[in-house]
């Protein structure tokens, strides 16, 4: 897809923007252009309220224990704005001796400073690279007052990108699933899986750039989800005062007004007569559809008016259970009729007058019809506005909705934007960090994510019984771990290749996850499902992804073979897979492992040293035989010319 938006405002790139350290003032804005601020000039500090964490996640925690680093960030949208602005820092620091012009703020040994850029477009990787170049040449003039190479920077990225296309080999540029394997191994499942159950993934490491590149990399398995389902990944309001905050938590919606519901619900569903099923089904899209109208009334300070509309209820799980049902109230029900019974029958009316394919170009919640995605030609991919989710989808109805509602991704997050963590309007994040306060508060996330160490820290422990892989799961994560490992050594060849290469990993996890999509919408499926996990089914399907996505009919999903990539009967060699697994992943399995290495680390070291004291005891036996026989060979050496001269 090109990117034609909004190319009246200049282009992809919003801003060029240098963020240094001052000594007094901390971390600060010292250049952008085109100035962020336009009615106080190129040099100003001042900044959005929307964007007054710029600074510290541009030049970020821990800087100075390195020479350079990247960092990943997404920044909320500013008014009039409707998507993820993204986010790319290079930082560097130099010497304060080495700089041709030193300026009087100059007063600590080192000069740290970040050139970032603002852009439309995750193209992460894309930038990376070209930043990466200007930066370099930026502190080789040390002179920081010459911006006329950051100027040409923003001119060269906005003609180079005005029709840049968002497909795999610029979105994905330097995110290597490849490495990702090699690290997690079996547990990039689990993680992906996390994701999907919208729960509170904290990653933690540091530099920067290994965490980001991490979390990167784990949501580029996820088909069109960085290319298209980022858009509202971002969308919180910054902190003002304690004031504003309570202010605020007055006015907000409260977490049941998201797409959540609990297990007593279904349960309690389930018991009901079939009578009730279409009451059932027009009380869900009225709630999805008052969802989405809540926030975009949210950022118009008009969510008081919505509060007292029905919101308090929770939502009724989907029936629908196969594609080739028969005709169902969410192909004819525009939310229009919501507010009105006695309009239904003019809507069904309309249903035969308007076309399928028309889309309001304005917010998803404004009136749109809820119908059958339009299907593509032949060759041909076609996104369309998701009635629900508001993100540009294929016929799958992918990416699935997961960033939004209120659902966070930050691959980095300052120690500013702490509170987000405990935020009553957030329901969930993915997030890096590379402060330790972060991952000490563990009551603020689900699940901890230590890079450096693969490590995956889940406080629950009925999540984590959710998260056990089934043997068909190990078999799909073995798959993967198999044929990338076997494809490692050859250095030629390594990465390029097809099986083991990093767009062959993105496929199985499309895969895999069309193969889950298809097998929950077949009837009787609850042996299919099994494959996956009935606990981690039941918590899927009362997730907002699920429910949006299965709000909508996507009739392509039907040509997806139903059933797990790699469902089949228990054997022997599941039984190594799951004592690997556990050995690895459980706190009992890695006691054991521990000791097993201990006791053959002490058992090789009690050998060698029983191998060098009796080696050294027959070295020393063969020495004193030596010795022995040279001295009975040079006496009787001696004592021969005596005999001969006495006859």
């Amino acid at each position: 897809m090109e990117y034609h938006e909004e190319e009246e405002n200049g282009g992809p790139v919003l801003h060029i923007v240098v963020v240094g350290f001052h000594h007094k003032k901390g971390c600060q804005v010292e250049y952008s252009y085109p100035p962020l601020m336009p009615e106080e000039g190129h040099d100003s500090h001042s900044l959005p309220e929307e964007w007054k964490y710029l600074p510290f996640l541009a030049l970020p925690d821990g800087a100075h224990n390195y020479q350079e680093d990247t960092v990943f960030f997404h920044l909320p949208p500013r008014t009039g704005e409707q998507k993820t602005v993204y986010g790319v820092s290079c930082y560097r620091q130099i010497e304060a001796k080495a700089l041709k012009v030193r300026q009087a703020d100059v007063t600590r040994e080192t000069v740290q400073k970040s050139v970032c850029v603002l852009c439309r477009l995750p193209l992460y990787g894309l930038l990376q690279a070209k930043l990466q170049l200007i930066t370099h040449a930026y502190f080789e003039e040390k002179d920081f007052s010459q911006i006329s190479i950051l100027k040409e920077l923003y001119e060269h990225m906005n003609s180079s990108l005005r029709n840049a296309a968002l497909d795999g080999s610029q979105v994905y540029l330097g995110l290597s699933p490849r490495d990702l394997i090699l690290h997690f191994r079996h547990k990039v499942l689990i993680l992906f899986k996390l994701i999907l159950l919208e729960k509170k993934v904290l990653f933690y490491t540091s530099p920067v750039y290994k965490l980001v590149g991490t979390l990167m990399t784990v949501l580029s398995l996820f088909p069109g989800m960085i290319e298209h389902g980022l858009a509202d990944a971002s969308r919180y309001r910054p902190r003002k005062s304690t004031s504003e905050d309570v202010s605020l938590q007055e006015v907000t919606a409260s977490a049941d007004d998201y797409v959540t519901i609990s297990v007593s619900d279904i349960s309690n569903q389930s018991s009901q007569s079939s009578e009730e099923g279409k009451d059932v089904q027009l009380e869900q899209s009225l709630e999805i559809l008052e969802t989405d109208t809540a926030l975009s009334h949210h950022d118009r300070g008009d969510i008081g008016t919505h509060t007292s509309s029905g919101f308090g209820q929770h939502l009724k799980p989907p029936l629908r259970s196969s594609p080739e049902s028969s005709e169902s109230d969410w192909e004819t029900l525009d939310p229009s009729i919501l507010d009105n019974n006695h309009q239904k029958e003019e809507a069904e009316q309309k249903k035969d007058t308007e076309p399928t394919e028309t889309f309001s170009k304005g917010s998803p919640s404004e009136s749109l019809p809820i119908t059958v995605q339009p299907q593509p030609k032949a060759g041909q991919t076609v996104l369309v506005p998701g009635l629900v989710s508001g993100l540009k989808e294929d016929q799958l109805g992918l990416p699935l909705a997961v960033f939004t509602k209120g659902y966070l991704c930050l691959p980095y997050m300052a120690l500013q934007q702490h509170h987000l963590l405990s935020e009553v309007s957030i329901r969930g994040f993915v997030a890096g960090a590379t402060n330790i306060l972060f991952r000490q508060q563990k009551h603020l996330s689900d699940s901890i994510v230590e890079v450096e160490e693969a490590r995956i820290q889940v406080h629950d422990s009925e999540l984590r019984k959710v998260l056990n892989p089934t043997t068909a799961d190990l078999r799909f994560a073995d798959h993967l771990v198999k044929h990338v490992t076997d494809n490692r050594d050859d250095v030629f060849l390594d990465g390029t290749g097809w099986e083991g290469g990093d767009e062959w990993i993105r496929a199985q996890f499309a895969h895999y996850l069309h193969s889950l999509l298809a097998t929950s919408l077949q009837p009787d499926n609850e042996k299919l499902l099994a494959d996956y996990g009935t606990a981690f089914i039941n918590a899927w399907k009362n997730t907002h992804n699920y429910r949006v996505w299965h709000s909508n009919k996507h009739p392509a999903i039907a040509e997806i073979t139903h059933g797990h990539p790699f469902m089949g009967q228990y054997s022997v060699a599941d039984v190594k897979i799951r004592f690997t697994h556990s050995v690895q992943n459980s706190e009992r399995g890695k006691k054991f492992g521990s000791a097993v290495m201990t006791t053959s680390r002490n058992m090789v070291q009690t050998g060698k040293a029983v191998g060098q004291s009796f080696g050294g005891a027959l070295t020393s036996a063969k020495s004193a035989v030596s010795s022995w026989f040279s001295t009975l060979s040079q006496g009787a050496m001696q004592n021969s010319p005596a005999q001969e001269g006495k006859q």
